[in-house]
């Protein structure tokens, strides 16, 4: 099936999946594209669903997924829900402001939240944080909450049940390294002339 490309006229419907909590300063004013199998808007429900093979992109932010539907209230905050397959899981990716690092994270269902400016990723959660191309931090868990203001993410396992045990959180954090030291741990040498080769010197 052909993909469907967004057009002009779609891209603020789109925009709560892609506007300005995600994406770092000048991924604002960065155009947004969407590709899918299908498209199907709703005018009366302010909804879009895009499904099968959803790709979008926005400067530096990527989402992919098997179905993403967007939705708008009443007073302009507009809500995004991004959905998996059985064998593929929804996928987020973001620069960060200012920084060389990046947000990525993965589940089975990806929710953002316009007006609290918060994306939750829902079920086999993951969330991690890339220093250039190297992996600095990663938590696992049910369900992944980054609240975007903040900077700030809350993960919880799965509560026990009768027929399964609990789900535990696993993280791994790294500490930030020191820009003073190099990777030995070592302190950077300084460089000092020396007064015997300035006494020799003609």
């Amino acid at each position: 099936m052909k993909n469907t490309f967004l057009s002009v006229s779609l891209w603020l419907l789109v925009a709560s999946v892609a506007g300005h909590a995600w994406a770092e300063k000048a991924d604002r004013n960065k155009p947004m594209n969407v590709e899918a199998d299908a498209l199907r808007y709703d005018d009366l429900k302010q909804v879009s669903v895009f499904t099968g093979n959803v790709v979008l992109t926005k400067g530096s932010i990527i989402i992919r997924g098997a179905q993403l539907e967007v939705r708008q209230d009443p007073d302009g905050y507009q809500f995004g829900v991004v959905t998996g397959s059985e064998s593929t899981l929804a996928f987020f990716r973001q620069k960060r402001d200012g920084l060389d690092e990046f947000i990525e994270g993965d589940g089975v269902t990806i929710e953002y939240d316009g007006r609290a400016d918060t994306v939750r990723f829902i079920k086999k959660a993951k969330l991690r944080r890339f220093r250039g191309a190297t992996l600095a931090d990663e938590v696992t868990g049910a369900s992944i909450l980054y609240e975007n203001l903040s900077d700030k993410f809350t993960v919880d396992g799965t509560p026990k049940s009768a027929t399964a045990p609990a789900g535990r959180v696993r993280a791994m954090l790294t500490p930030k390294p020191d820009a003073t030291l190099p990777v030995n741990g070592q302190p950077t040498p300084t460089l000092r002339t020396t007064p015997q080769l300035e006494k020799a010197a003609p």
